[in-house]
């Protein structure tokens, strides 16, 4: 069941990003530049996520525990280090530079698989590197895990 929920979720999830255009790099871009022809479409799609969000995680923080889990699972850290600060850092500059993210990299792999197997395979080879200590040897975060 856990796995069928998952899996619809992402669904819907990559429905959303087809249908906002957000697969579309250009789109990514646009938005990125400010100075030249601006694309506020992304705003618009930020902000109605972080409006759902806010109002999904008021009315689920308010159960006792989730539906197909036995506790939430809420990070306890507040503590910033080098990895929490260059691993946003690292995904901002990648995202600018070729307009997809993991999320969109997926729906757009199904979409036009030709043009985004080059950025999925280093995002999953970042991703590995990042596992594995290779891109922050010293974090504390990947230390203590």
């Amino acid at each position: 069941m856990k796995l069928a929920i998952s899996f619809l979720s992402g669904l819907i999830f990559s429905g959303g990003l087809i249908v906002s255009g957000m697969i579309n790099p250009a789109k990514v871009i646009g938005f990125l530049d400010l100075f030249g022809q601006w694309d506020a479409s992304l705003a618009f799609v930020m902000g109605g996520a972080v409006l759902v969000t806010s109002i999904g995680y008021n009315l689920i923080l308010e159960k006792p525990k989730p539906l197909l889990s036995e506790s939430f699972s809420i990070p306890q850290r507040t503590d910033i280090d080098s990895a929490l600060v260059a691993g946003p850092v690292l995904f901002g500059v990648g995202w600018g530079l070729v307009g997809l993210c993991p999320g969109p990299a997926f729906a757009a792999l199904i979409a036009s698989p030709l043009a985004t197997i080059p950025f999925f395979l280093a995002m999953l080879l970042g991703m590995w590197l990042g596992r594995n200590k290779f891109v922050f040897p010293l974090s504390r975060t990947h230390a203590s895990s």
